[in-house]
């Protein structure tokens, strides 16, 4: 018995082209059928990066390269790519149709690559994956065919040189604010942050000097930790993980602290000094709030739903409560298709959520399923929805405020705003209350 899934919340493996425009001058070719590159633009998309959207050569493949292979058409796409496209790394991409056929993907690849080009490839078809796993999966692909082929030091370590796994780059909306914050975090307590995508990179550049790090950190409940392991095996470069967003105060203090625990190379007391200049910023804003909260308390939600990825479930429900005391409901949705061997660790999280709360988290990947749940099982007090633009109406039906923070994002434009860290925090409580102060009545 078949059974349809409603609101899709990420992509199939192919939107991990999405990972390869993030990279500064990076371009993805799609060995695909007419359409899946553009689908996936329209459910991931903001912005195009330097060679997305439209941009992306794409071989659309049709019944004669079904029928006949779809090699040769690839090659002439490559080639053709070296010739109008400008760039400094090229990432051939495979969907459902050519790993079906069958097309000696990597065959046709290393021809451009024993000519000394700067190309990898990885199978990337839709049906193998979804983009969160395929994100490392491109990692590797960059590791195994370009840094170890050209990097020019993989063996010499520079101290407190660290590579970061964090938000994967247009699933998670708000991953350019996120990135900056995170990497001016690192640099505030003295480490030097590789952090590999946006603006903030230096490139391929950057990702040649991946080897020589002093340790790797993971800033997710799942996704990065497949490439953290992999420069374990590879290099011996050892890792930290941090299991969910540090939000706000408390747990960006946590998890600063942390890292400069797994750190050799820092100097403590520099950056506990970071730290307590941050905090100190940080809660002089909140501060400032206090009258507000106070006079405003009956018009602040007094419950809210996550229906996010692990990453953010945890770390926004832990910030709500611990800090702007909004009560988490009895049951968090997680909606990211997580792995089984990461289930039970994001249940303890929410188990020890706080010293006196807990939450309960299901995972599914049904969005109809989810909102049906939460119209059922709402009582009757103003809530707040951590979702996507699917949730508009499922706000609208049960009187709740809503703040989209997942894919798809229809009804808002981000640039560089984030959530991670100190500045994070602030934000949200800014972007939240924006919402609760237009609806209030």
């Amino acid at each position: 018995m078949s059974k349809l899934i409603e609101q899709p919340r990420y992509s199939c493996a192919l939107g991990v082209q999405q990972t390869v425009i993030a990279i500064q001058r990076a371009v993805p070719i799609v060995h695909a059928g007419p359409g899946c590159s553009t689908k996936i633009h329209g459910l991931l998309g903001q912005g195009e990066g330097y060679a997305g959207g439209s941009t992306i050569p794409c071989t659309n493949s049709s019944e004669s390269e079904v029928v006949f292979g779809g090699e040769k058409k690839l090659k002439g796409v490559i080639d053709g790519a070296f010739k109008v496209i400008d760039a400094d790394l090229f990432v051939v991409l495979t969907g459902c149709t050519s790993d079906i056929v069958g097309d000696d993907v990597g065959q046709v690849t290393r021809e451009f690559q024993n000519l000394d080009k700067p190309i990898v490839f990885a199978e990337t078809g839709g049906f193998k994956s979804n983009n969160y796993v395929s994100h490392d999966l491109i990692i590797k692909a960059i590791i195994e065919q370009y840094v170890d082929k050209y990097a020019p030091a993989k063996g010499e370590v520079i101290p407190g040189l660290v590579n970061v796994f964090a938000s994967i780059p247009y699933q998670d909306p708000y991953w350019i604010g996120n990135l900056q914050e995170i990497k001016r975090l690192l640099i505030g307590i003295g480490l030097t942050p590789n952090i590999l995508f946006g603006p903030e990179s230096g490139g391929v550049s950057e990702w040649l000097t991946v080897p020589q790090a002093e340790f790797n950190i993971v800033v997710s409940a799942w996704p990065g930790l497949r490439s953290a392991k992999l420069l374990k095996r590879k290099y011996g470069t050892p890792f930290y993980h941090f299991p969910y967003l540090p939000v706000g105060g408390l747990e960006t203090s946590r998890f600063l602290r942390e890292v400069t625990a797994f750190g050799a190379s820092i100097d403590r007391e520099k950056a506990e000094k970071f730290i307590a200049d941050e905090e100190r910023k940080f809660y002089t804003h909140i501060e400032r709030t206090a009258d507000f909260m106070l006079e405003f308390r009956y018009g602040i939600p007094r419950m809210f739903y996550t229906i996010l990825d692990a990453t953010y479930a945890v770390g926004f429900s832990k910030y709500l409560l611990n800090e702007l005391g909004i009560i988490p409901a009895e049951v968090q949705y997680i909606v990211d298709d997580t792995p089984e061997q990461y289930r039970e660790g994001i249940r303890e999280q929410f188990r020890r959520i706080s010293d006196r709360r807990s939450a309960n988290v299901e995972f599914s990947v049904d969005g109809g399923e989810i909102q049906e749940k939460i119209r059922q099982t709402n009582p009757k007090q103003r809530a707040l929805i951590l979702g996507s633009g699917w949730e508009r109406d499922l706000a609208a039906d049960i009187g709740a405020d809503l703040l989209p923070i997942s894919v798809p994002i229809t009804y808002r434009l981000i640039l560089n705003c984030g959530y991670a860290g100190y500045n994070g925090g602030l934000r949200l409580i800014e972007d939240i209350y924006d919402r609760v102060l237009g609806t209030y009545r």
